[in-house]
């Protein structure tokens, strides 16, 4: 509504009609490539604010400007979204000016800050992970095949670790080894690939801590409504669901809706395995006391990772 005017009356021209987010490219015309763009800058500002490596805005007219450390992450992921669209001056006045976003905002959905108020913060400074293991039956040998990286398409935040399958077949091939859960729950959504687990017992994927597991293969897939223990089978790892070279399983946890960065103020951490970011994206390490476990996409020794089985 704010950019092109599709809520409270029409577009004026051919360019809100195509680029309704007022990003014109090509390559993003029409509401759906729109909408996935503005979504994707949002969460890198989002996750970069949350990340600690977001703290300037820097504007197409070469100016920068410096993120005031007082906001929340949306507060800054929207920030990060207007200077793409706006040099510095537009930006201030579509922010802060007499006929802004945040005015149109609150028009359409009350004053955002007080709703704000009513559930901030989305995480304490107590806020502490479940106990979690490893998503593989004890005793079997997978591979750390890929460190911190998107949990959710190109732009998603860093909140997710894969682990392949033992396998003698390089690429998609079917596999049965067993993804199992990593925690007690309740399995809320299985489909596409992935499934999403609730461990807080209200079956809402929204709320308290979720995991996510991806790439789950369709056969013997784990049900919606099932509870599960640690331990129990979800699936099999797969190429379902996504871009995938490999058989495996891709993991991540979320705490009220929010992807949980594998290596920040909460990092991951599975049957006392510690993530780790690597210098790039999918680089990164898994550490336990001395062991220290090299992500590696093509399943070398340096990336085996196991769980003993508990002793009869």
């Amino acid at each position: 509504e704010y950019k092109s005017h599709w809520v409270y009356g029409q577009p004026a021209n051919l360019a809100e009609t195509e680029y309704p987010m007022g990003y014109v490219k090509l390559e993003q015309k029409g509401l759906y490539r729109q909408l996935s763009w503005a979504v994707s800058q949002l969460s890198l500002g989002y996750y970069g604010w949350r990340a600690g490596i977001l703290s300037t805005l820097p504007f197409s007219d070469g100016t920068v400007l410096r993120i005031s450390p007082g906001l929340n992450a949306g507060s800054a992921g929207l920030q990060y979204l207007f200077a793409q669209l706006y040099n510095k001056a537009d930006w201030v006045s579509a922010l802060y000016g007499n006929e802004s976003f945040p005015i149109l905002m609150e028009k359409m959905y009350g004053n955002p800050f007080v709703r704000a108020a009513s559930i901030e913060p989305l995480y304490s400074p107590e806020l502490i992970q479940p106990k979690l293991e490893l998503p593989f039956v004890p005793g079997r040998v997978w591979a750390f095949t890929g460190g911190p990286h998107s949990a959710w398409g190109p732009d998603g935040a860093m909140a997710a670790l894969d682990f392949a399958p033992p396998s003698s077949h390089p690429g998609c091939v079917d596999n049965p080894e067993w993804v199992v859960a990593m925690a007690p729950g309740m399995i809320v959504r299985a489909e596409n690939g992935a499934v999403i687990q609730d461990l807080d017992g209200d079956n809402r994927e929204n709320t308290g801590w979720n995991i996510f597991y991806m790439h789950i293969a369709t056969k013997d897939r784990v049900a919606v409504g099932t509870r599960v223990e640690t331990g129990d089978p979800i699936g099999h790892a797969s190429c379902e669901g996504g871009v995938s070279s490999g058989t495996h399983t891709h993991v991540a946890r979320k705490y009220n809706g929010e992807w949980i960065l594998a290596d920040g103020p909460l990092p991951f951490n599975m049957s006392g395995y510690i993530a780790h970011n690597g210098i790039k994206v999918y680089d990164g390490t898994l550490t336990k006391g001395d062991t220290i476990v090299i992500r590696d996409e093509n399943g070398g020794v340096e990336s085996h990772v196991s769980i003993p089985k508990a002793k009869q």
